[in-house]
């Protein structure tokens, strides 16, 4: 068992090197665990039947497909760091097929009246700031919550977004509604000397950076005082599919977003109505225009 937890640390060190994120690192080492503690035998005898039944032992306990794929990640990963790192003449029990299908909810986003309703409740200079960052700016929660004070260029008017998702970094921009609330809560922000952007601005946690839960905790109290199904990433949706209605270039979409593959940005196209309908007209009156034939009359 030392030996096996010696290349479980191992492990650990090998996703650190190939600069995989803290928390994905930190997802990995738990789904391992759970796995480790399941088996009732050595890892190196684990046969793909045994497979099944730990997805069957995850279904069981209630876990969501999405959930069971990244524990079926996590040890696929670690066998091959074992044949591969360690040098170790095992079998990898997790094949490729053993993903579970996973649904593809297309990405909701708000109107332009649900946008006016909810930010006519976001007064709060630090929080108008967030929520518009990731309406205008297409950030994710984490990224947000990221952001430091040296990221903002207020006069060049861009922000920087370092080790987004992937370990990626990129350069969004201000909008002016995001130019003017920011540049309001950098005035009232207190602790000149604390690095990140965003603080915690009252209890014991005063003057700490915010936290992912605690900005969604805020966006579900606006939630609940508007009435709306809102939640931090439909701001980034929104942006992503006015974007697209504005004619927007996929490709500078999915640079703005920080998408790693353009089918992911393409998704949007699906919900953008107003673009297609636009489309549409435009090229029906260049055909008919153009000799593609007369309108036809009933």
């Amino acid at each position: 068992m030392d030996a096996m937890t010696d290349a479980i640390v191992h492990y650990r060190r090998h996703l650190k090197r190939r600069n995989y994120s803290p928390h994905t690192i930190k997802n990995y080492m738990n789904t391992l665990k759970h796995f480790v503690l399941w088996l009732a035998e050595p890892i190196e005898k684990v046969t793909h039947q045994k497979m099944v039944h730990y997805i069957e032992f995850l279904l069981q306990k209630g876990l969501k497909p999405k959930t069971i794929n990244s524990h079926l990640d996590s040890v696929r990963g670690f066998y091959h760091h074992l044949q591969d790192e360690e040098g170790i003449a095992i079998s990898n029990p997790v094949k490729s097929g053993y993903a579970l299908r996973l649904p593809k909810p297309l990405p909701r986003h708000l109107r332009d009246e649900q946008i006016a309703h909810l930010f006519k409740e976001i007064q709060h200079p630090r929080d108008r700031a967030l929520f518009l960052v990731m309406l205008r700016c297409g950030l994710r929660v984490e990224e947000v919550a990221n952001l430091t004070v040296g990221a903002l260029d207020l006069m060049g008017r861009r922000i920087f977004v370092h080790h987004g998702k992937g370990g990626k970094d990129r350069v969004v921009y201000m909008s002016n509604d995001v130019y003017r609330a920011l540049t309001q809560y950098v005035r009232v922000r207190s602790f000149d000397r604390a690095k990140k952007l965003f603080l915690v601005e009252k209890g014991s946690c005063k003057g700490k950076p915010i936290s992912v839960r605690g900005i969604q905790k805020r966006m579900e109290y606006y939630a609940r005082k508007t009435h709306l199904r809102v939640s931090c990433h439909h701001l980034r949706h929104t942006m992503a599919t006015q974007l697209l209605n504005a004619d927007a270039d996929l490709v500078t979409i999915q640079d703005l977003l920080g998408h790693s593959r353009i089918k992911t940005t393409q998704r949007y196209c699906t919900v953008s109505n107003l673009k297609v309908q636009r489309d549409y007209f435009k090229a029906m009156d260049l055909i008919i225009q153009g000799g593609g034939g007369e309108e036809v009359m009933t």
